[in-house]
């Protein structure tokens, strides 16, 4: 598992979400929860393409930040043996770890 950051910018028609250290990997939703729906899809996409591709995926940066960010969060990447890979909850990814 990979553990990326992402974040949030609420404005009156929607909630912007990008992961601040994988490049490309940006969406937006309706609300947080959709958000944060679009952007974990952003970032498997992001990183299926990459895989495919033959590049390195990005290395996480935890002390990566935007000033601009109303909310910042850990968002997890799990990569399998298989040709998708699947962003799983903090709470579950929590659980895969233990």
């Amino acid at each position: 598992m990979i553990t990326y950051k992402a974040m949030f910018i609420f404005d009156p028609d929607g909630v912007h979400a990008q992961v601040l250290d994988f490049p490309g990997a940006t969406s937006c939703g309706k609300d947080l929860e959709e958000a944060r729906r679009m952007v974990a899809s952003a970032l498997e996409d992001m990183a299926e393409t990459y895989i495919l591709m033959g590049r390195p995926l990005p290395l996480p940066n935890p002390s990566i930040s935007d000033p601009e960010a109303e909310l910042e969060e850990p968002i997890h990447l799990l990569l399998t043996g298989t040709s998708r890979v699947v962003t799983l909850p903090a709470e579950l990814a929590r659980e895969m770890v233990r």
